[in-house]
């Protein structure tokens, strides 16, 4: 008997969806196919038990497809000596990139490097620039952090060519994370082309601004609401470069963005595909030669939970594993003990070795977007971007993410699908640890001695200020909340 004629006594026969579904019901047994087999996401798109093979899927890959993504590990100690100390021993480690998270940066969590151009060359003292990447999570005085990083360059005298950088800056994160900003909107918008004009003449390789949904994801935002505003956000900024009369082809790649990625592995791997495809879909409106949006993802803190720690590990696990699927081009996983305090030596090292196991063992980064054509995924893509192009339009007709923020329009959006979840929590929505299997005891958990800042306020500043009603939507605290 020849290789075909055995091929064809063994294979299975084809079936089409309605076999399949006829099976199914079968086994059923009368239960509901739609409540038993067909959920939903928190933005209600529907999720199919089963998908057939995506036709002509889209290429949607790292920045750099021939290199793996960017290890980037948190410094956010309040001491800048134990910080380098910190950072030293990451990079010597397998770390390739590092993020300066200073005190009252949205994503800061209560600590954070102090706000001096001391402490981030303190900070930063014997790392080689030339081979590290560097991310900035800056604080509300951004602008003065962008000229201490030049300075600490020109001492330094590394060369602008081998350096791979991310300042961060994000008015709305800011605003969103502290309620107010250091001058009027108006004057923000008519200030900041002035000051992108100067960097962009430096020449800086890198993103000058950033589109952060981090913060809007901790506070309870859906997929497509935080999508929806890291979109408004880079329009923004593309409008502020056209604003600042630099040509927008050489300005778009200037932007870079930052979201969330949590337990939920093919949400988290579509969430990252969506983004690159509504970036080039803007790209495209705006006559702008296509380039790969530069996309850092950080594991989520609200999935995080202060009961059995442990299990955490389990969390970030999945969340980095889909961030890299996905296509992340730099990626941080929040160490397992963050909601007790500032991470020690043990967790800090647990994060790290996360991601050299899925890059050196696993090789995760061998295959470029290796999700496509997975007709699971890249439906969920497909309407994740639907979902998310809607909240776009909608904040773009409330006059962009600043003054829907200033009006309290996003905040009642996001608070009403955190409401939502944690309703959904409270009626017995599992967590792992937390409201199924808890420990019986729990083990004493180590963490740095530092003390916990509260998120700065207006009158923590002698700056003028713009307050909203951010206040409903702030989050500084784990899924131990909502019980």
């Amino acid at each position: 008997m020849d290789v075909q004629s055995l091929l064809e006594d063994t294979e299975f026969g084809a079936c089409d969806r309605s076999q399949w579904l006829k099976l199914a019901e079968k086994a059923l047994k009368g239960a509901p196919f739609e409540e038993t087999l067909v959920s939903h996401t928190d933005d209600g798109l529907r999720i199919e038990p089963i998908y057939q093979r995506a036709i002509n899927p889209q290429a949607l890959h790292r920045k750099r497809p021939d290199k793996p993504w960017h290890i980037v590990q948190r410094i956010d100690d309040t001491d800048p000596a134990r910080a380098n100390k910190q950072a030293l021993e990451d990079v010597e480690n397998g770390a390739t990139g590092l993020s300066l998270v200073f005190e009252g940066a949205p994503n800061s969590f209560g600590y954070g490097l102090p706000n001096t151009q001391e402490a981030l060359e303190r900070a930063l003292e014997g790392i080689q620039l030339n081979r590290t990447h560097v991310r900035v999570d800056v604080h509300p005085g951004s602008r003065g952090m962008a000229e201490w990083v030049l300075a600490l360059l020109a001492k330094r005298r590394v060369d602008p060519d081998k350096l791979s950088l991310s300042f961060g800056i994000d008015a709305a994160a800011i605003f969103a994370s502290t309620g107010y900003l250091r001058m009027s909107i108006e004057a923000l918008k008519a200030s900041m082309p002035q000051s992108l004009a100067h960097f962009f003449s430096l020449g800086l390789p890198g993103a000058l601004l950033e589109a952060d949904g981090r913060v809007f994801h901790n506070a309870g935002a859906t997929e497509a609401q935080e999508l929806g505003i890291i979109l408004s956000n880079a329009t923004s900024c593309l409008r502020m470069f056209e604003e600042a009369r630099q040509a927008l082809v050489y300005a778009a790649p200037h932007i870079g963005f930052a979201l969330a990625v949590d337990q939920d592995q093919f949400m988290s791997i579509a969430k990252i595909r969506a983004l690159r495809k509504l970036w080039a879909r803007v790209e495209e409106m705006c006559a702008i030669p296509q380039s790969p949006a530069t996309i850092h993802a950080e594991t989520s803190y609200r999935m995080m939970t202060a009961k059995d720690p442990e299990t955490n590990i389990l969390r970030t696990t999945i969340a980095g594993f889909a961030a890299a699927v996905g296509g992340a081009d730099s990626i941080s996983i929040l160490p397992h003990t963050v909601t007790h305090g500032l991470p020690e030596a043990f967790a800090r090292r647990v994060a790290r070795n996360q991601q050299l196991i899925l890059i050196g063992e696993s090789h995760i980064d061998f295959v470029s977007d290796p999700a496509r054509g997975a007709g699971g995924i890249e439906a969920l893509t497909d309407e994740l971007c639907e979902a998310a192009w809607k909240e776009f339009q909608l904040i773009e007709s409330e006059g962009g993410a600043l003054n829907s923020l200033a009006d309290g329009k996003i905040q009642a959006r996001v608070l009403a699908a955190r409401e939502r979840r944690a309703e959904a929590y409270r009626n017995g929505r599992a967590i792992v640890g937390t409201n199924i299997f808890p420990a019986a005891k729990e083990r004493p958990v180590e963490t740095l001695h530092a003390e916990r800042r509260s998120p700065a306020s207006p009158a923590a500043n002698h700056a003028k200020a713009v307050c909203s009603r951010i206040d409903a939507v702030r989050i500084d605290q784990s899924l131990e909340a909502v019980k």
